[in-house]
């Protein structure tokens, strides 16, 4: 047979070309007409829980919205407006600067009713103010001038609104005043309730012993409590590392020298009055910058979030692996679906989502941590944007903290199957056997049991006949034949006792 008759030449069906090609250009009428009417909707829909792009302001929007007091764009605004009149208000005390007189306390009544009045409605006139200057902070500064205007003592004044500054002298503040009350007030109680339970969970479980797992085989038996003790202890760490970074700000002008101020008013101890102005809202001041505060201090505090984000990481998987084993049950609620199609499942979502939602979080604070500190020369504009999402990473770990938390409250032990695991382990009362061994002289102890236990099933039998075989006291083989791997615990329970006397966790 020839190279050319070698092939076999196939029967050609019908062709059907022309239904197919009605068939696709309907389709694609249809995808366009549904395009169409998506594009009309979006153009019309308002932000809402359904219409947000971030889960954190739409899904979980109840979870995080405390946040949204201190770090949206709201909070932004607010904090601006608070640092421009105080400014004012600093600027009306320094002598030298007479142009500013003492403020009478009508005056300074109506400046700090701008500040504890500050509404929604106050933001959204800043922010279209803001559609004119294309300029965030200036917005500001100009909405201070018309709620002054008519006040006819602050109106003689209105020039010295943002007097010497740079915008990052009010942002930089204003950051500060955000991030500190955002953690003060929202963040560290939902740590300190997360914490909490952890430390309430080692005391309960003191007592309840439990295999451990070293390179996912059985170990040596430790308890419930003490596992659990360990990440509390960790934890509160962190908490106390973040509660203590200091926040700091800067207030130095356009590159941190002071140029404007000394040329306006050449007597006045800048410097001073700048340490003096920072120290009075709370945050610490920075004497050496740039234009800006060098953020040095930011890249502590999320890599302090990080740790701490990483050891709850570490709590999640070790929680879902005891619920994959059976040592702990979860509390189902009425209603409540674990699958779509096997309705006896009973998923560990609140661990999985605070997992997941802990990587999203470390990403972005990584990020600002790694970025925020460089700034080419004297300052870009890089700071600017990025500093925008600090609420997100902060956003993404308060939900992780509070979807361990709700996870924490639905377990329940499972003492059955800790118990039969241990049963079932005999093997690990190899390690004080031969430690014992050692102690009274007795030849190759670790290679006898390593003979005794190493790829053999090992039971209470077995480890009896050996230890009756062994030519130690019998003060000290009385002792072994106690030994069960329920009771071969060491001093767990007390390592429990003595981190809850050093703590009210455990209370």
């Amino acid at each position: 047979m020839s190279k050319a008759s070698s092939y076999v030449t196939l029967p050609r069906k019908k062709c059907t070309c022309k239904a197919t090609l009605k068939e696709t250009n309907s389709n694609i009428e249809a995808v366009g007409k549904v395009k169409a009417k998506a594009s009309e909707v979006s153009t019309e829909m308002e932000l809402s829980s359904l219409t947000a792009i971030s889960p954190l302001d739409g899904r979980y929007r109840n979870k995080v919205k405390d946040l949204s007091l201190y770090l949206s764009e709201y909070g932004l605004i607010y904090y601006r407006t608070l640092v421009e009149i105080k400014w004012l208000l600093k600027l009306s005390q320094i002598p030298e600067v007479f142009e500013v007189p003492k403020f009478s306390n009508e005056a300074q009544a109506k400046l700090q009713g701008l500040i504890d009045g500050f509404s929604e409605a106050d933001a959204i006139q800043v922010k279209n103010i803001e559609k004119i200057t294309n300029h965030d902070v200036k917005a500001v500064e100009y909405f201070l001038k018309t709620k002054c205007q008519d006040d006819p003592e602050i109106a003689k004044v209105l020039e010295f609104f943002h007097f010497g500054c740079t915008s990052e002298d009010i942002n930089n503040l204003a950051h500060g005043l955000m991030l500190k009350e955002a953690v003060n007030s929202v963040i560290l109680p939902v740590m300190d309730d997360l914490i909490n339970a952890m430390y309430s969970m080692a005391k309960a479980n003191a007592r309840i012993p439990m295999l451990s797992r070293t390179h996912g085989q059985p170990a040596s038996p430790t308890t419930l409590g003490k596992e659990m003790v360990i990440f509390a202890e960790r934890l509160n760490r962190e908490r106390r590392d973040i509660s203590q970074v200091e926040i700091l700000g800067k207030f130095a002008g356009a590159v941190g020298n002071y140029n404007a101020h000394v040329v306006a008013y050449p007597d006045v101890n800048w410097p001073l009055v700048a340490d003096q102005f920072v120290n009075s809202l709370g945050l610490s001041f920075n004497p050496h910058v740039t234009q800006i505060e060098s953020h040095d201090y930011m890249a502590k505090l999320f890599h302090s979030f990080i740790r701490f984000n990483n050891i709850l990481l570490d709590f999640d998987k070790d929680i879902w692996g005891y619920i994959s084993v059976g040592y702990f049950k979860q509390v189902t609620k009425a209603g409540e679906i674990g699958s779509s199609t096997m309705p006896h499942k009973v998923n560990p979502i609140d661990f999985e989502n605070s997992e997941g939602n802990l990587g999203i979080a470390n990403a972005i604070l990584d990020h600002l941590s790694m970025k925020l500190p460089i700034s080419r020369w004297q300052r870009d504009l890089t700071d600017s944007t990025v500093l925008r999402n600090i609420g997100v990473g902060l956003g993404y770990s308060l939900l992780a903290y509070k979807s361990a938390l709700v996870g924490i409250g639905k377990l329940q032990v499972n003492e059955a199957a800790l118990n039969k695991d241990l049963d079932n382990s005999w093997e690990v009362l190899a390690e004080p056997i031969q430690t014992v061994m050692r102690r009274y002289g007795v030849e190759e102890p670790y290679e006898k049991l390593k003979e005794l236990t190493r790829g053999r099933a090992v039971t209470k039998e077995s480890i009896t006949e050996f230890i009756n075989g062994l030519e130690i006291p019998v003060e000290a083989k009385t002792e072994l034949l106690k030994l069960t791997p329920h009771n071969y615990v060491g001093v767990a329970a007390q390592l429990v006792e003595d981190a809850c006397s050093r703590t009210n966790g455990c209370a």
